[in-house]
């Protein structure tokens, strides 16, 4: 995604974005001027995000209600957004060095509630994070 593109994502949720602030949280870790992503505004743009790729939503619960943001929801953001399916999910998942059968994989789209229900671990959502990273990488740098 380009820069431009992340910023209509947080402006399709009303957020405001200062641009140099979004330049500073896209460093690496070991560069100057690296600013860590608050969970604030990783919310927003995952919420952007969805909006941006999928059209915004016809049923949106309680919109001042504040929801934690957990792995599983980023996991499932970023799947919605996406528009991944279970069969690229596990392509993901594998191109980031783990291997999850049917079921475990299912269970991580489940409501925290559900008798099958697997929370995401850290390591588990960094290993998507870069099996995504692979999948849509195009050789070509930004």
């Amino acid at each position: 995604m380009s820069e431009a593109d992340i910023l209509e994502a947080y402006t399709l949720e009303g957020y405001e974005m200062n641009p140099k602030h979004l330049e500073s949280l896209l460093k690496k870790r070991v560069d100057k001027d690296f600013v860590l992503c608050s969970y604030e505004e990783l919310g927003m743009f995952l919420d952007g995000l969805v909006t941006l790729k999928r059209g915004p939503s016809p049923k949106k619960p309680g919109d001042d209600e504040a929801v934690e943001l957990t792995n599983n929801l980023i996991l499932k953001k970023l799947r919605i957004a996406l528009e991944l399916k279970e069969p690229e999910t596990e392509i993901i998942f594998g191109l980031g060095d783990v291997t999850l059968s049917k079921q475990e994989l299912k269970s991580l789209f489940r409501k925290e509630g559900h008798k099958n229900f697997k929370a995401c671990s850290d390591e588990l959502l960094i290993a998507f994070l870069d099996g995504l990273d692979e999948f849509y990488y195009t050789g070509e740098e930004v």
